[in-house]
């Protein structure tokens, strides 16, 4: 009974590892001075009392006042000396008188079974510390993966990726936190989370399962050197996402579908296995494409092509290639650029040309008309002008070239855009001709009141001349002593486009004073009186000038 009893003691005392929770339920760590230590004391006075009912000095349970342990850790070993304080208590009934009994055989026998209680502890504690020599190590707990352990609720619980990192799901695709892992899923994808005690309806029929409540799918699993226990696993089946399967312990383990294969890689690829699926891998050298594998090519960019060791590039000649431009095509360095002849312009496709027209930029192109042409463009003139280089007009004259019309009898007078044919006799009756064009009235009863002689002047201006311009000047053939000559214009000035101005005594200038259009003439008489002041004589002379204004201001 003494032996049976100190091993009891020591077994319940915490020389191992763990200690029972009243001898039944799940194994846990016992905390020191903890109330599972005074559990098992009273445990063990229990056990003690059953081997003693018929001593009056039986301890009894109610009295156990305090528990206390004095620990040593150890390799492999917790040892722990409990020191129960259990005065003993006699019975006394109440009817029983007061006497004294002289103590048995076995109560005296039983008091050496006690005393030898705590000689029975220690060498428990000493024969546990000489089985465990080695050196200390400390406890660790170890979670699957995608688990960490919770030191205050002492189980493993579940990371949650899809907090713990920002970019999990790529593409736009949304994170799915799940035991031991995530789930990258379609934003329209329909998600059914089940809470503990509940049963989430399936978008499609399903076998009905009873309802189960989720667990963490991971237990603390704690290992000590030396040996030690496992903790054991709730006996209730889990769900496990695609890819995973419940093992014998009820955890969800990844499914490695390129070992058991269950995957569709194709002959040439490698399997790899990943958490909760695979993936299918080329050979080096090869990239996947769809199903299959294929080797790897090299491409140039725009204007490059493969040498001929198929994976440099060189420049490729389109002007020599392709002749892309219209009308010159000059190489670059990947590209080419293409220019268009002088009077073209290159289009918006960069390498049509298309003509400039010239005309458009500005009215002074050409002094006259601007005629645009592909490439170039050209002045012309009016006619009876010519092009003097390339934008200028020239008068022709039509009498020195011959190119008039006029009769034997006439005179060609050339002019800015023409001619005209004029008598060569411009002398009317009672006048006579006396020279080129000079006509004298030799009757002077005849030619009383009109002036003595005409001398008959032509002139060509060009349009819309700027104003005032001087044009003509007249100036007395004859000069005498003690004469005064003035000057006026006497007929032709109707609607005041000229001027005469009176220069000297024996000169005058005719000014223009309005810008005239043509083509048009105008024939205007201009006088020059003189007054002899000796004789107290007055004579006259006319000089009939013929204006003719051409159709352009050139």
């Amino acid at each position: 009974m003494f032996f049976w009893f100190c091993i009891v003691l020591c077994a319940l005392a915490g020389c191992f590892v763990t200690t029972r929770d009243v001898m039944t339920g799940e194994p846990r760590e016992v905390a020191v001075n903890g109330t599972k230590v005074v559990n098992a004391a009273r445990f063990a006075v229990v056990e003690f009392n059953k081997a003693n009912v018929e001593d009056v000095f039986a301890y009894k349970l109610s009295n156990i006042s305090s528990a206390k342990v004095q620990s040593s850790v150890y390799r492999g070993s917790h040892c722990s000396l409990l020191i129960v304080y259990c005065p003993p208590v006699r019975d006394e009934p109440a009817a029983q008188p007061a006497r004294y009994t002289a103590p048995s055989m076995s109560y005296l026998l039983l008091r050496r079974l006690v005393d030898m209680l705590g000689i029975c502890v220690c060498l428990c504690a000493v024969f546990t510390h000489v089985l465990s020599q080695e050196a200390e190590e400390p406890i660790s707990y170890t979670c699957t993966e995608g688990y960490e352990y919770d030191r205050v609720r002492e189980q493993c619980r579940d990371i949650d990726e899809c907090a713990l990192l920002n970019d999990a799901c790529k593409g736009g695709m949304q994170c799915i936190n799940h035991f031991g892992g995530y789930l990258c899923l379609p934003k329209s994808a329909v998600i059914y989370i089940s809470k503990e005690g509940e049963q989430v309806a399936q978008p499609d029929p399903i076998v009905p399962v009873a309802p189960v409540p989720v667990v963490p799918p991971s237990q603390p699993q704690v290992s000590r050197g030396g040996g030690g226990q496992r903790v054991s696993q709730s006996s209730r089946t889990i769900r496990c996402a695609t890819g995973f399967t419940a093992d014998e312990q009820n955890l969800c383990r990844d499914i490695d579908e390129c070992a058991t294969g269950r995957h569709t890689c194709g002959p040439e690829q490698t399997c790899y296995n990943t958490r909760g699926s695979y993936t299918c891998q080329c050979p080096p050298g090869y990239q996947k494409n769809g199903d299959h594998c294929g080797s790897y090519y090299c491409e140039c960019n725009a204007g490059h092509k493969l040498a001929s060791n198929n994976h440099s590039c060189v420049d490729v000649n389109e002007c020599d290639v392709q002749s892309p431009c219209q009308h010159h095509c000059y190489n670059l360095i990947g590209s080419f650029l293409c220019q268009c002849d002088q009077g073209y312009e290159l289009a918006q496709d960069t390498v049509s040309c298309q003509d400039i027209d010239e005309c458009s930029f500005s009215s002074y192109m050409c002094q006259y008309q601007c005629i645009n042409s592909p490439g170039s463009y050209s002045c012309e003139c009016p006619e009876g002008y010519q092009l003097q280089g390339n934008k200028l007009c020239q008068d022709i004259n039509e009498c020195e070239t011959g190119t008039h019309n006029c009769q034997d009898d006439e005179m060609c007078w050339n002019y800015y855009g023409g001619f005209r044919c004029y008598p060569r006799n411009p002398c009317e009756a009672p006048y006579a001709k006396t020279s080129e064009n000079r006509c004298i009235c030799r009757s002077q009863a005849e030619c009383q009141g009109l002036p003595p002689s005409i001398v008959y002047k032509y002139m060509s201006i060009q349009a819309d001349r700027t104003v005032p311009a001087d044009i003509f000047q007249i100036q007395a053939t004859n000069i005498y002593a003690n004469t005064h000559n003035t000057f006026r214009i006497k007929a032709g000035n109707e609607g005041g486009e000229f001027f005469l101005r009176r220069s000297s005594n024996v000169s005058a200038m005719l000014v223009l004073t309005k810008p005239l259009s043509g083509p048009r003439e105008y024939v205007v008489d201009l006088e020059m009186v003189t007054h002899h002041l000796t004789m107290n004589y007055r004579s006259s002379s006319l000089l009939r000038l013929t204006v003719i204004v051409g159709p352009y201001a050139f």
